[in-house]
């Protein structure tokens, strides 16, 4: 058996795709990805493949990988956050390949922050799977803890929808793309494990492939100011993804949020699209949850993000 570790590529992107698929599956995730997604992350602002990721091929096939991606900004705690991506294919679980992914993208998410954040702490985060994942007990046993549950959430789109109209909501357009940022880091700057996000990353969020302006709509004040926001994603064919949904503080209980939601599922549904789905922090503090549910949305599967604290590097 021959065993080679090199770093993800353009190259090869397909392999990891199919491979990613492979687990959606197989872990029950259903988080599915085409191969022009996963290109955009090689590609994005501060990546860099030949460092910041490894894959595992045995005999010519990829069957692991692992990845890392670093917050732009600190986190309101004055830490900050490195997350762990990656997956070992089920067919090669049990040769301590998971172990050794980690081995080798834990050290670099503590260079990469010393470069870029010297001296501060830092939050090493990881996707948990479901209930009963293989991954859990590798986390607890290097000093992961469970730290969060997200709820992945789903409704059909083929009818009962609740009303879109409303005078305050409108389409996104380009030219909205600053203003929605800075709702968006407003609207976020409490919630869990969140760090504002900068011009550059924000403008990867809205010129992503995937991203899907005529299904996202934005709640703008007389003065030009985005106070809520829904903003659309399509990865599987036939599903809306409904990836950020925010509200500033100061426009909240006014239900622009809702309405939002309901002008972009409405435009999904005339579309053809068949449901949506959405994740939410189980302990969301602004009752999206709850928004949610009274908009037709049920609870498909429950998620869980481990995360361990990492002194600085230092000397």
């Amino acid at each position: 058996m021959t065993v080679r570790w090199r770093p993800l590529d353009t190259g090869t992107v397909a392999d990891w795709a199919e491979l990613v698929n492979t687990l959606a599956k197989a872990d029950g995730t259903e988080e599915y990805y085409q191969v022009e997604d996963l290109l955009e992350e090689l590609t994005a602002v501060g990546f860099d493949p030949a460092q910041d990721s490894v894959a595992c091929w045995q005999d010519g096939r990829l069957v692991g990988y692992g990845k890392l991606w670093i917050s732009g900004n600190l986190g309101q705690d004055g830490r900050i956050a490195v997350r762990l991506e990656g997956g070992v294919h089920p067919d090669y679980r049990g040769q301590g390949l998971g172990r050794q992914i980690l081995d080798r993208t834990e050290p670099r998410a503590r260079q990469l922050a010393a470069e870029r954040y010297p001296g501060t702490e830092l939050w090493l985060g990881v996707n948990g799977g479901l209930e009963g994942a293989s991954v859990r007990p590798l986390l607890e046993h290097r000093g992961y803890a469970l730290a969060r549950y997200f709820h992945q959430m789903e409704r059909s789109l083929a009818g009962g929808l609740p009303s879109a109209a409303d005078v305050r909501v409108q389409r996104y357009r380009p030219e909205l793309a600053e203003a929605l940022r800075l709702a968006h880091n407003d609207a976020f700057a409490e919630h869990w494990g969140s760090a504002p996000r900068t011009e550059q990353a924000w403008q990867e969020v809205v010129e992503a492939r995937a991203f899907r302006p005529a299904y996202s709509f934005v709640g703008v004040a007389a003065d030009g100011t985005v106070d809520a926001y829904v903003l659309a994603f399509y990865y599987v064919p036939g599903e809306l993804y409904i990836a950020l949904v925010g509200t500033r503080p100061r426009a909240r209980g006014r239900g622009l949020a809702r309405a939002c939601l309901a002008a972009s599922l409405r435009a999904a549904a005339v579309d053809g699209l068949a449901k949506a789905d959405l994740s939410v922090d189980s302990e969301n503090g602004s009752g999206a949850g709850r928004l949610y549910e009274s908009m037709g949305f049920h609870r498909l599967r429950v998620r869980a993000v481990y995360r361990k604290l990492v002194p600085p590097l230092t000397g």
